[in-house]
């Protein structure tokens, strides 16, 4: 991704590459290495996107957007809004409503009842100028896919984690994103049963929907 962004000029064509990792802990550059409990077995990859530690691994989707957001014209904002609102039409297609949390990227279910649309009281809304940005309130949900993005000349790298089915123990192991006890869930948890391609498949072209300009 480093190398792709970095030999990229105006003509170069964007990309969007869709993978399944090995296990791995991954450290964002505000990682704080208190909150990878016990890293174990799995290794642990310091990483230049925003974020703290997160974890990868079979039966999770990571998808990675390579965009010239110059060139698409919006920005970092709305991209990050674009990703998360892939992440949500595809837990639509299966189903199940996912929600965002203000203070708190990525994309949330509700662990009493996934497929309720009822609004969170944690949603995102919007402050007064000048006011306090919220503290992230996790309660009552689980985290179902994990954002961590880079910009470089205004070209994208990293980008977003949907848990499919997935040993979720490795979770157990660190403060998932920073947030101590956060709860993490896969569609399969949440009983949804499908494979990892054709989560893919939907993830994917729900990005491409997404992101277009």
């Amino acid at each position: 991704m480093q190398a792709f962004t970095a030999s990229r000029d105006a003509t170069t064509a964007d990309a969007l590459w869709l993978s399944e990792h090995p296990p791995t802990f991954t450290q964002g550059l505000a990682g704080r290495p208190e909150h990878v409990l016990v890293a174990g077995d799995i290794p642990v990859v310091a990483t230049n996107r925003g974020g703290q530690v997160t974890y990868h691994g079979p039966g999770q989707v990571v998808a990675y957007p390579l965009l010239d957001l110059q060139r698409l014209g919006y920005f970092v904002k709305e991209y990050v809004y674009r990703l998360e609102e892939a992440v949500i039409r595809t837990l639509a297609y299966y189903g199940v409503t996912g929600h965002r949390v203000a203070g708190a990227p990525g994309i949330y279910v509700r662990l009493d009842d996934p497929r309720s649309h009822a609004m969170l009281e944690q949603r995102p809304q919007r402050r007064e100028p000048g006011s306090t940005a919220p503290q992230p309130d996790f309660t009552g949900l689980g985290k179902i896919a994990a954002l961590g993005i880079k910009v470089s000349r205004h070209c994208t790298y990293h980008g977003v984690a949907l848990n499919v089915d997935m040993d979720l123990s490795p979770y157990h192991r660190i403060n998932p994103c920073g947030y101590a006890g956060m709860a993490t869930v896969d569609l399969s948890t949440i009983g949804v049963q499908t494979t990892w391609n054709e989560a893919a498949q939907v993830f994917g072209n729900q990005l491409i929907t997404r992101l277009a300009p």
